[in-house]
């Protein structure tokens, strides 16, 4: 199943169209050795390509640098804060250099998982049951309300960094200090037992359905990028009206929150339930042990051809919520 997004690909088949472009990985954020990994994946794809693709650190060298450097656009391979939260983006849009995926607005939702938890519910996006959590009274309040397991995790972290699977009274202390040593909000969640999916939407199409299985507690960042006996079941539903659910609901929390281009959203269900979201991705993984790329390659993109069709969306029209700008090519 295809389901029309806020934008649909605008197809490029000239590599000197897009001009000199800007790999932007690394970053200072507590994602940066992952960052690094999906930049150095993403280049030598767009080099392949033929595109005039040269990496750039924004860690290692300023935006003024950016500024002098000449870049035409820019494919954003920075995960976390400073590169998912609207940071880059807004300060691209201020340089007037376009860029891959979502705007400030919308980028800066989906990393604030409180907030976008709060668009879900009030979209009747299914979404497990939650609360704030400012201090460890809090997480005590929380446990009562929803139970143990408990899941805690930073407001707006990624790559499970700083998550824990709480199962006790006696472990909220530690998980608390753990989820709040980010920033001073984070998410206690009711945790559902039952399977792991994510589905990624790319240039307006939800892509297979992935399931996750792994023998860890939970698909932490161990089992995101280190582990060799994660399984990665591709379509993931077991069947195909189920299927289409996930890629339906998908597309609608992706555009719930207005996001563009591309992106991964995942899920938990229980045994018999519905499909509930967890959070929105604005910049996905793209390493050897990275979700979006395995999806691609079940909907016959090879790496390649996803690293382009990724680098399109930097020449997608204003996207909806109004803050994206328009490539200077005028696509």
């Amino acid at each position: 199943m295809s389901a029309l997004q806020t934008t649909s690909r605008v197809e490029i088949h000239n590599p000197a169209d897009f001009g000199r472009v800007a790999v932007m990985s690394g970053g200072i954020s507590s994602e940066r050795e992952v960052s690094l990994r999906s930049g150095i994946a993403v280049l030598e794809a767009l080099q392949k390509c033929a595109v005039d693709a040269h990496a750039w650190d924004p860690a290692e060298k300023s935006l003024q640098d950016f500024a002098r450097a000449g870049f035409a656009r820019v494919w954003i391979a920075l995960h976390g804060p400073g590169g998912e939260d609207g940071a880059i983006q807004g300060a691209l849009e201020w340089l007037d250099t376009p860029y891959t995926g979502s705007g400030v607005m919308a980028s800066a939702l989906a990393m604030d998982k409180i907030r976008s938890k709060h668009l879900f519910r009030a979209a009747g996006i299914a979404t497990p049951d939650y609360r704030v959590v400012r201090d460890k009274g809090d997480a005590m309040l929380a446990a009562e309300d929803l139970g143990f397991p408990l899941v805690l995790k930073p407001a707006g972290q990624g790559s499970s960094i700083g998550m824990s699977k709480v199962f006790a009274a006696g472990e909220l202390g530690e998980a608390v200090e753990q989820a709040l040593g980010f920033d001073g909000h984070a998410l206690a969640e009711r945790c559902i037992v039952g399977e792991e999916v994510t589905v990624a939407v790319l240039q307006g199409e939800a892509l297979p359905s992935i399931r996750i299985e792994t023998p860890r507690v939970f698909f932490d960042y161990r089992a995101k990028y280190e582990s060799e006996n994660t399984k990665y079941i591709c379509p993931g539903a077991e069947d195909s009206e189920l299927e289409d659910r996930y890629r339906a609901v998908a597309v609608k929390a992706f555009d719930e929150l207005g996001c563009t281009g591309w992106g991964r959203v995942d899920f938990m269900r229980g045994k018999g339930g519905e499909p509930q979201v967890l959070e929105v991705n604005t910049i996905p993984g793209m390493t050897s042990h990275s979700l979006l790329p395995i999806a691609a390659q079940a909907a016959g993109i090879d790496f390649s051809e996803l690293c382009w069709r990724v680098l399109e969306t930097s020449i997608s029209a204003t996207c909806s919520d109004g803050i994206k700008g328009v490539a200077a090519n005028g696509a």
